[in-house]
């Protein structure tokens, strides 16, 4: 039996340490090679008139050509998954989410001082972040010490939503009223298909709330860019916050989001916990959450994503008497937690990402 094809990976970083441990970590999974390293775009450039990789990793400031314009170009021409490796983490937040705009696939934060250290730490992530960025679909964009081995920690155990709350009880929810919730799930290209889903939205759309699989630091980015692109008005959720018709909630990237009730009003709950699902925020804490204190008065809706966080929320809504949608493969970068949540069972109609907002409103006129 010949062995699976490994996922082939070219590191473009002006640091010759990061270089090296991104090298080292990437080629010690036995699903990756690394087929070489780059110190700059013009660099990485040559390296690609010979060998296209399956992924690139990429950094932002770098000598010759920054990150972005080299990402852009490389989107217009020939579009290959990139996953950005920075140092911009809070003051470069807007630039990240530049990166993001022009076709990144994902991020991986390194820190200004210690990044071959932090890198190290973060080796199981960056792998599964690799891995993702390989299963992306993309298009044209329109708008000198030996490298160390490295050892992975071995994987911690899956948790559910349990591990934050658990199931809805069978009737729990209200029954319904005028006030419909939308809770909405993404990961890998999820930034994109958000945007657009949100850009969709009438400023009187019912009250929205969101987990994108996205590190901390960057959704308050996140949330203004869109605030400023949108008739909705939207903003990182902060504990407490009401759930109103016409706003959007973001799960704050390292934390988990809760729809909360009272009464016949909604607000938020924003937590601490374990991962769930291997991700925090975690979207099947947030579905099961809506199932709990929503039920037939939300709609769910599961994006773009590698894996199959949410699936179990979104079957849990759907138990729960909500409207349950999720977007189709064609428009999925990654059409892996939809597929699950569909496989499940926990889906009523598949949409293509244009048709999920018109769609959203629709339900609720007739709810």
């Amino acid at each position: 039996m010949t062995s699976p094809k490994r996922i082939r990976v070219l590191i473009v970083d002006d640091s010759a340490s990061v270089r090296q441990t991104l090298a080292a970590i990437l080629g010690n999974d036995p699903e990756i090679e690394v087929i070489g390293v780059a110190s700059d775009p013009f660099v990485a450039a040559k390296r690609l008139r010979d060998d296209i990789p399956d992924v690139i990793t990429l950094d932002v400031e770098m000598p010759r050509m920054d990150g972005i314009t080299f990402l852009r170009k490389l989107m217009a021409q020939h579009p290959i998954p990139v996953v950005m490796c920075s140092s911009l983490i809070e003051e470069g937040s807007e630039t990240l989410m530049q990166t993001l705009e022009a076709g990144a696939v994902d991020v991986i934060l390194k820190p200004k001082i210690g990044a071959a250290d932090h890198l190290a730490e973060q080796a199981l992530l960056i792998c599964d972040t690799v891995k993702s960025a390989a299963r992306a679909r993309l298009g044209p964009r329109r708008n000198k010490t030996p490298a160390t081995t490295v050892q992975t920690k071995t994987p911690a155990p899956k948790l559910t939503a349990d591990a934050m709350l658990p199931p809805a009880a069978r009737g729990g929810a209200m029954a319904k009223t005028t006030e419909i919730i939308v809770a909405v799930g993404a990961s890998t290209g999820g930034t994109e298909a958000l945007r657009e889903f949100l850009i969709a939205l009438p400023a009187n759309a019912p009250g929205v709330v969101i987990v994108q699989h996205m590190p901390e630091h960057f959704t308050a980015a996140f949330a203004r860019r869109l605030d400023g692109l949108c008739q909705v008005s939207v903003k990182e959720a902060e504990d407490g916050d009401p759930v109103l018709r016409g706003h959007v909630l973001i799960a704050p990237g390292g934390r988990h989001l809760l729809l909360e009730r009272q009464g016949a009003r909604y607000h938020v709950a924003v937590k601490d916990g374990p991962l769930v699902s291997r991700h925090r925020p975690s979207v099947d804490v947030l579905f099961r959450s809506t199932a709990r204190a929503a039920g037939p008065n939300a709609i769910g809706v599961i994006m773009t994503g590698m894996g199959d966080d949410g699936a179990r929320g979104l079957l849990e809504m759907k138990e729960a008497g909500a409207h349950t949608i999720a977007q189709d493969e064609e428009s999925c970068v990654v059409f892996g937690m939809p597929k699950e949540a569909i496989a499940r069972g926990g889906v009523d109609c598949v949409l293509s990402l244009e048709d999920i907002a018109p769609h959203v409103i629709l339900q609720q006129s007739r709810r």
